[in-house]
């Protein structure tokens, strides 16, 4: 089914856990008949000594401008077909804003997508490191979490929240009713001006439920926090993958709009039905 929508999270090989030219992901988004693919790969480990950069979860530092060339001569190529934005997906490291700020500053995206995939040392949605699970309660794990996403969105760092709620990704959920943190979560969202992904790799996952969860978005919708659209693609196959149900979930939840970007400016367009 042809999608004319936008998939704004998707990675390259450059990052070390995905695979393909890039080549072969434009192409996957023009043949799903995508206006806009986004190329949002993951900035190097900037918050570690270059000797502790795990060369899986992210680019080398070298390898940024190689990247950014990468994605304008993808996005020439491609410009009578498909609309191709800049992006990077960057870790938010609390102690490390200013850091993470003068690298970004060194760019012009088009948006730049805020996630949390460490608490401390810990990359909890990492297979290699499952074990951390079994020290945490989880409840307390999922409010540390969403406390630390809220301080991502007030950062004023990123355009857009990734996968909101990937903490649940291996299936770990809380036991405690999270509609409370939810709406908290929601509202610092709304306050720090921020979109939020709806992210369908969570269908791909063990989890097999799209971020955010339908309550979480529910909870946006209702605070009016903006929404993106991402597949999380790490191979060619993956662009797109699962919008339609994405946007059936939207709609389930009161969206009619999404927003697209242009040199970290915003358009609100309404979603298909």
């Amino acid at each position: 089914m042809k999608l004319p929508l936008v998939d704004y999270h998707v990675h390259t090989a450059r990052c070390g856990h995905a695979t393909g030219a890039m080549e072969r992901y434009v192409e996957h988004a023009i043949e799903a008949g995508l206006t806009e693919l986004g190329f949002s790969d993951h900035l190097f480990m900037y918050w570690l000594p270059s000797d502790r950069r795990d060369p899986e979860l992210g680019m080398a530092e070298w390898e940024h401008d190689f990247y950014i060339e990468d994605v304008e001569r993808c996005r020439a190529r491609y410009a009578a077909d498909v609309a191709i934005r800049l992006s990077t997906e960057a870790d938010f490291i609390p102690g490390h804003e200013r850091e993470l700020e003068a690298i970004l500053r060194r760019y012009d995206w088009d948006y730049v997508i805020g996630s949390v995939h460490f608490l401390d040392d810990w990359g909890f949605d990492d297979a290699r490191y499952l074990a951390g699970f079994e020290r945490w309660d989880i409840d307390a794990l999922y409010a540390r979490y969403f406390d630390v996403v809220g301080c991502s969105a007030e950062s004023g760092l990123f355009d857009t929240i990734g996968h909101a709620d990937l903490v649940k990704k291996f299936g770990h959920r809380p036991a405690r009713d999270q509609s409370e943190a939810y709406a908290r979560l929601a509202s610092r969202c709304a306050k720090a001006g921020v979109c939020v992904e709806v992210n369908t790799a969570g269908l791909r996952k063990p989890v097999g439920e799209i971020y955010p969860h339908p309550a979480l978005l529910r909870a946006c919708r209702a605070a009016g926090v903006p929404v993106t659209l991402g597949s999380d693609a790490h191979a060619p196959a993956e662009v797109a993958a699962d919008l339609a149900a994405a946007v059936h979930l939207l709609h389930a939840a009161g969206y009619e709009k999404y927003v697209q970007y242009a040199r970290r400016n915003r358009t609100a367009v309404r979603l298909p039905a």
